[in-house]
């Protein structure tokens, strides 16, 4: 009883207490656990679909589980807007994983070495898109991006030079840890292809969710978290390469394979909704891998169509856009592309539409060095 008081009050008090070891439970009915944690999460955050809640609840419990898996996948809540249940899904997952370290704006050091440091450790990265997004990408972002790239691999290491006095000692320190990110717009491609990414939505009206206080809530998180932990610790050397749906190929395997290993072993109906939702993610993923081929292609198209010109008038880019060779942008939907369509098309890669002067006149067009981060990201560098 007075632990549960000094583990309440820590909690009440914003704390992380330790949590203590866990015997295995063999009698622990793994399909009834993670019913219990899809529900908890369901209080909290509004999902934008229940598959979505099936994929953090499998996320969450594969956590406990770190040492039977080859790969883990990262989990990304992204949003278009703020205010979208990103912060709050971290927010409900820290009370459920092993180890939470919740991180905003650390240094790629001081990952590298929590992961290093403390075994188990689960990383939840809020507002990433400060690290890598546009105009506001921060120095180090290119080591927090290939920590992330390769600590998705069981080995990956990170190579590090420690000073001794003057001598400089290397070091090769492990990175790999379960990582749940959040931000705003969308990630990197190599962070994407391993994230299983949950697209947040801002609640409409309608939507109705218990609103979240640590003080009252946190406790039950934290039983939950232990039976996850002795449930989890029970079915360990029971974990089998499970059967993946023909779809779930390459890389998508690697991301799905430990969650759908994790249904399998808790049993119930799990298995087929871990595979069905599977299949589900990796669909959309591929949709929209597509659609930023598509995106890709404008962007091309753009510097063809601006050529050497530092600024041009909308309505000049889109007569250049058609009269390209086997134009895409002739006929869409039985109408030539808009002016508001190629705004809507750029919106991602953050170029937007501007006033613009050439010679006397003004109207609104396109600046040239407004293209020039997107294009040294996405296309192939050209002669000057």
């Amino acid at each position: 009883m007075g632990e549960n008081i000094v583990r309440l009050s820590k909690l009440q008090a914003g704390e992380r207490p330790e949590r203590p070891e866990v015997a295995p439970d063999p009698n622990a009915d793994g399909a009834e656990l993670l019913d219990r944690v899809y529900e908890f999460l369901g209080r909290f955050i509004a999902y934008p679909s229940k598959e979505a809640r099936a994929a953090h609840t499998l996320w969450i419990a594969h956590t406990h589980l770190m040492e039977c898996w080859e790969t883990t996948p990262r989990l990304a809540f992204v949003s278009a807007e703020p205010e979208s249940g990103k912060t709050r899904a971290l927010e409900i997952t820290e009370l459920l994983v092993p180890s939470p370290i919740l991180a905003v704006n650390v240094s790629p050091a001081y990952l590298v070495r929590k992961i290093a440091s403390e075994a188990g450790v689960t990383i939840l990265f809020d507002e990433v898109d400060t690290v890598f997004n546009g105009s506001r990408a921060k120095e180090g972002a290119e080591d927090v991006r290939g920590l992330l790239n390769g600590g998705y691999r069981r080995g990956a290491i990170v190579g590090r030079c420690t000073m001794h006095g003057s001598v400089a000692v290397p070091e090769e320190l492990p990175s790999f840890a379960p990582v749940a990110l959040a931000g705003l717009g969308t990630l990197p491609d190599t962070i994407k292809s391993r994230s299983i990414i949950i697209r947040m939505q801002r609640r409409a009206p309608d939507e109705r969710i218990t609103p979240y206080r640590r003080r009252y809530h946190a406790v039950e998180g934290e039983q939950l978290c232990g039976k996850l932990a002795a449930w989890a610790a029970a079915v360990a050397d029971k974990i089998a390469i499970p059967d993946l749906p023909d779809e779930i190929t390459d890389r998508s395997a690697d991301c799905w394979e430990a969650l759908i290993a994790v249904a399998d072993a808790a049993g119930g109906h799990w298995p087929d909704i871990a595979r069905c939702n599977a299949v589900m993610f990796v669909t959309v993923f591929r949709a929209e891998a597509e659609e930023q081929g598509r995106g890709i292609q404008l962007l091309a198209h753009m510097r063809a169509a601006l050529g050497n010109d530092e600024h041009a008038f909308t309505s000049a880019i889109l007569d250049r856009l058609v009269k390209l060779d086997e134009s895409p942008y002739a006929d869409i939907k039985g109408k030539p592309l808009t002016d508001r369509q190629l705004a809507l098309r750029l919106r991602p890669y953050n170029i937007k539409p501007k006033l613009v002067r050439i010679g006397t006149q003004v109207s609104r067009g396109y600046a040239r060095a407004d293209f020039y981060d997107a294009w040294r990201r996405y296309l192939p560098a050209t002669p000057g």
